[in-house]
């Protein structure tokens, strides 16, 4: 039977979980092994950005133990996670190093979004949404991922920097109850942040999900049975704020019998939790008792035994690169026709360029989203749309393959990829590669739409030792298509390494011309 192992490094504490499976489902799960490491990562990038060394240390020996038992229970498929506190980081790539040099572990820092994905994996694994409006709430030590639901479709994601040891280390005495003050100045910062998110906006949900350490800890001090199961009873969770709020971290641990990490953090998550169960006038919350851990351990599981949903996961990435485009008012039949014709000549030019199924997507994905930059300004709004899509919120979507989206996107027109553009210099040999190749199809998929008509139908490629031929058909005249293409065909050249052809291109003087 395989094992799946996660590993997350969380801000306020390292954790592992091993498991054994029959199948996909939770029920056909064994536990096999769990450890945590009370490292708390955030203490000092909250404060100075950077991870201090002793933490530093600390979390490479508890990685260092953690692939022990990786070996000990012969596990065959794992992913290490850091969150927040890594993220922020300003020497977090010291901890990636290391982690690989000395710990043998493969490090991969994930954004907000991807935060919450996984742990939508673990919820929609646990509990049955059905077709009701959900908001997932997860707490962590360094941000909060809110995401609404509408059933299983995702509504709006996002992460807020409110976790409980950021809190704790802005707002809180780390040893003394709480002031009138702090809590004052902490009820501020909440409220403001809580009133601008996008899940909070609309009709009131069904259902409140929260997940996290914290809590679960609350539903074993503020327990509440829901038709879903074990849950958080706002009333005394409120009733547990009040009491907690005037002790002492100390005071705390021992008369609730609290470990001395989750003592301090504990008082910010009930603010966070109190704040918004206020503001959407909830009096319960379901904790299914999973998180970012079961998540990537279902992911892992999904895809051994073959049931991940892989069209599904690129139709949620689809839809949520489509929200994007939108916000930034895109041309967004041009968008779609732009992607169409790119996967087509992708799918006749994949096995020429050794490009993978992963490869098409990111192009389609580039293709849909490449000219959003013009809600900034036209003239260099290949650059503009860059930056949009490396700032955006793309759920499903790795920070590595944000970047390569973003670079093909870039180069759609102008300049060609060169190594004196640092967001290109940065990527590794095997993903410039990439780029330039996927770029080099967008560029040409682009020009046969230059008049955002929508007038190819169809392209046709015919691949000869020493030459390649693009032939464009569709309704209406394609003259200025097929001479705009031939220009954009400098790169297709360079990577094919052969001489491209538009069919019909030949001598044809088109009726104007374009910049771009």
């Amino acid at each position: 039977m395989p094992r799946f192992a996660a590993i997350d490094v969380g801000s306020n504490a390292l954790r592992l979980r091993v498991v054994e499976c029959t199948g996909p489902n939770p029920e056909q799960r064994r536990e096999v092994a769990t450890e945590r490491a009370a490292v708390r990562l955030g203490r000092d990038v909250f404060l100075t950005g950077r991870l201090a060394p002793a933490a530093l240390i600390e979390a490479v020996d508890a990685l260092r133990g953690f692939r022990e038992t990786l070996r000990t229970h012969n596990v065959d498929a794992w992913r290490a996670v850091a969150t927040s506190a890594v993220r922020e980081a300003a020497n977090a790539e010291v901890l990636v190093e290391r982690a690989e040099r000395e710990a043998g572990l493969k490090l991969e820092i994930i954004e907000g979004v991807e935060e919450a994905r996984l742990v939508l994996v673990a919820v929609t694994h646990a509990l049955a949404l059905g077709a009701r409006r959900s908001l997932l709430v997860d707490i962590g030590g360094g941000s909060v991922e809110l995401t609404a639901l509408e059933g299983n479709a995702l509504r709006s994601c996002v992460s807020l920097p409110m976790g409980t040891v950021r809190l704790h280390e802005a707002f809180l005495d780390p040893d003394g109850p709480v002031t009138a003050e702090r809590q004052a100045l902490l009820q501020e910062y909440l409220e403001r942040f809580l009133h601008e998110a996008a899940p909070l906006r609309g009709p009131r949900p069904d259902l409140v999900v929260a997940t996290g350490g914290n809590a679960e800890v609350l539903s074993q001090l503020c327990p509440r049975s829901t038709a879903d199961g074990p849950g958080v009873d706002v009333g005394r969770m409120h009733a547990l704020l009040e009491e907690l709020s005037k002790l002492s971290p100390k005071a705390r641990r021992e008369r609730h019998n609290l470990r001395g990490d989750r003592a301090d953090v504990l008082v910010p998550a009930l603010y966070v939790l109190g704040a918004l169960s206020a503001s959407l006038g909830l009096e319960e919350l379901v904790t299914p008792q999973v998180g970012l851990k079961e998540g990537i351990l279902a992911e892992l599981a999904d895809r051994a035994f073959r049931v991940w949903d892989q069209r599904g996961e690129d139709e949620a990435i689809h839809a949520t690169a489509l929200e994007l485009g939108r916000r930034y008012r895109f041309d967004e039949a041009h968008g779609r026709q732009v992607s169409r014709l790119a996967t087509l000549l992708f799918d006749q030019l994949a096995e020429a360029l050794h490009l993978s199924p992963e490869d098409r997507s990111t192009l389609q994905l580039a293709a849909l989203l490449h000219d959003i930059g013009d809600f900034v300004g036209y003239d260099a709004h290949h650059k503009h749309t860059w930056y949009l899509i490396t700032h955006a919120d793309l759920m499903g979507l790795s920070p590595n393959r944000k970047e390569l989206v973003a670079n093909v996107a870039r180069y759609h027109r102008r300049a060609l990829p060169d190594l004196s553009h640092p967001a290109y210099r940065k990527l590794d040999r095997k993903d410039r590669a990439v780029v330039r190749k996927l770029s080099a199809i967008l560029r040409v998929a682009d020009a046969f739409d230059r008049e955002h008509q929508g007038k190819v139908e169809d392209l046709a490629v015919r691949l000869l030792p020493a030459r390649v031929s693009l032939r464009a058909t569709g309704a209406g005249d394609l003259s200025l298509e097929r001479w705009t293409a031939q220009r954009k065909c400098d790169l297709l050249e360079d990577v094919l390494e052969r001489e491209v052809k538009v069919d019909g291109a030949e001598g044809v003087t088109p009726r104007k011309t374009f910049s771009g």
